[in-house]
């Protein structure tokens, strides 16, 4: 998922989106370990958009604080 996509997403698909991400990069690398999948780009794609994720999400509470000190 491109950064574009996240960043129309709003705070609680957001939260949904990143929680879901999170879970299939748990089982993907469960999955690794146990020998049953070589899907090495799709792990370094998933960890990539949870970081895309998280940074938004931060991005955004910045800014509520911002807003919230003025």
């Amino acid at each position: 998922m491109d950064s574009e996509k996240i960043r129309n997403l709003n705070d609680d698909e957001l939260a949904r989106q990143e929680k879901q991400t999170a879970e299939q990069l748990f089982r993907l690398r469960f999955q690794m370990k146990l020998g049953q999948n070589e899907g090495v780009k799709k792990l370094r794609d998933l960890r990539k958009d949870v970081a895309r994720m998280k940074t938004i999400a931060r991005e955004r509470a910045i800014a509520k604080t911002k807003k919230e000190a003025k």
